[in-house]
């Protein structure tokens, strides 16, 4: 079987999964879990606030010529349309390059947890053959 290990991104802590009991496996899948799941919400309120800056840049495209003389609510801001194009251009990449890493980062820890869960099983058999 291969060495797996988890590592952590920041402390770069490298942790040998197979030396670990049922009980740390068990506790470190409940902690991938929740992150797993905060990871989802997440992505889902970055979705939200991509969607956001998303319709806003559409609706500065309505903004012709022709719209002059109709009275439309703007926000106080010393931006041109121009500007307020750019600025929505910006944060949707920038949104876009968050879920990204964080869909990065939910992949690396849902490997992690897969293989949590397949030494659980392997250790928990090794135990019932005993």
């Amino acid at each position: 079987m291969a060495q797996i290990s988890a590592t952590e991104q920041r402390g770069m802590q490298q942790i040998d999964l197979t030396t670990l009991n049922i009980q740390q496996l068990s506790t470190l899948k409940q902690q991938l879990d929740q992150e797993l799941n905060l990871f989802q919400e997440s992505l889902a309120s970055l979705k939200g606030a991509q969607s956001k800056f998303q319709n806003s840049g559409e609706t500065l495209e309505k903004i012709t010529p022709e719209s002059e003389g109709k009275y439309i609510l703007v926000p106080l801001t010393g931006s041109d349309i121009d500007g307020a194009k750019d600025y929505f251009q910006r944060k949707i990449k920038f949104v876009t390059e968050q879920m990204e890493k964080i869909q990065y980062l939910g992949l690396e820890k849902s490997k992690i947890r897969d293989a949590i869960v397949e030494i659980a099983d392997l250790k928990m058999a090794q135990q019932q053959q005993s």
